[in-house]
């Protein structure tokens, strides 16, 4: 018990100011991995795994069974639930992974600002441990392993600083990538090979366009970038 006293003392302990060279900082990377083709590529399977983690909990909030979910080399992915086929269920479910990552960075940007980075980094650490058991495939195995091992360093062996600096550059490259995300999703769209894109799969939901499902998912993820930017901003002044 003394043990888990301690361990709640230090996940739930205020994080150090973050100066606002380290903040600009932060956010330039973020920039870079996201603008950076070479890095995206690789950065990429980070936001992948956002947005199916995002169809999962949105599965299993609207009631259905998450049956299984797969991340591939390729930074596509797959998520399978059980239920009925339509519904606000399956609708919301569809929804979820495009607008998943910059929600996901807006509550990150919402921890940052009241001063719980650490906190932040043992909440992804978790969510990650919950998504591992659901996934169903070798390379997905890989991928999430790979990054809860990254986000463990450095809540493990970084300092104060460290963990703060890092935890927002988490959180500026969900709120940069998912907007673009929702930009190549278009473009692919617009090449005819996005016939199985979630837009396309609410389209056929909610016989509403699919160009206006892409209007939605990048309306929520700019409003997220622009108001997780404020807060971020704000929890340094």
């Amino acid at each position: 018990m003394e043990a888990l006293d301690r361990f709640w003392d230090r996940v739930s302990a205020p994080s150090p100011p973050l100066s606002g060279w380290v903040l600009v900082l932060s956010a330039v990377l973020a920039a870079v991995l996201v603008l950076s083709p070479a890095l995206w590529g690789r950065a990429r399977h980070a936001v992948t795994i956002a947005h199916e983690g995002a169809h999962g909990l949105a599965a299993l909030a609207t009631g259905r069974r998450l049956a299984g979910i797969r991340l591939h080399s390729d930074t596509s992915g797959l998520t399978v639930s059980a239920g009925r086929p339509t519904g606000p269920g399956m609708v919301l479910t569809a929804a979820a992974g495009y607008t998943g990552p910059g929600l996901f960075g807006l509550g990150a940007a919402a921890l940052l600002a009241a001063g719980y980075a650490i906190g932040l980094l043992w909440a992804l650490l978790a969510l990650l441990a919950l998504l591992l058991v659901q996934i169903r495939n070798w390379y997905g195995l890989w991928s999430v392993l790979v990054t809860g091992a990254v986000v463990f360093a450095a809540t493990w062996w970084l300092p104060a600083e460290g963990q703060a600096a890092f935890a927002h550059l988490v959180t500026w490259f969900l709120l940069l990538a998912a907007p673009k995300t929702v930009v190549e999703l278009q473009a692919k769209r617009r090449r005819g090979a996005g016939r199985d894109s979630d837009a396309d799969q609410l389209a056929r939901l909610t016989r509403l366009p699919g160009l206006l499902w892409v209007g939605v998912f990048l309306l929520v993820d700019v409003g997220a970038l622009t108001l997780g930017t404020t807060w971020l901003l704000q929890g340094q002044a």
